[in-house]
């Protein structure tokens, strides 16, 4: 079993910054891939920023130079929200690529519960 555990979300003014913290743990022999996505009301889940086992990051044209992704140990990744607008008011998800030890040989998806983020005056 793996567990995502995401925290950090809230009420913000717009122009201010939120930093969102997820947390992997359970059977995990590697982890290939860390995202955080968001979902609006009325809207598809959606990519925000990504970032590889290998440091590498990939964001969404509408939070690149103002969102940053990043990951301190193997088993947890942050978000940095900066510069907030009303349009990033979202439910935010992680999201892990893990390969479990129960199945090395396998790749599992799995989705954190998500984190409300609502950025209104």
């Amino acid at each position: 079993q793996v567990h995502l555990v995401e925290s950090g979300g809230g009420l913000v003014q717009p122009g201010g910054s939120l930093r969102l913290s997820c947390a992997a743990s359970g059977s995990i022999f590697r982890i290939n891939a860390m995202n955080w996505y968001r979902q609006a009301p009325g809207k598809q889940r959606e990519l925000v920023a990504a970032i590889t086992s290998g440091g590498s990051t990939n964001y969404a044209d509408s939070v690149k130079g103002r969102f940053t992704i990043s990951r301190d140990d193997a088993k947890r990744v942050y978000l940095q929200m900066n510069s907030l607008k009303p349009e990033d008011t979202a439910i935010y998800y992680c999201y892990a690529q893990i390969v479990p030890f129960y199945d090395p040989g396998s790749t599992k998806n799995w989705w954190g519960q998500g984190t409300q983020v609502t950025v209104s005056s």
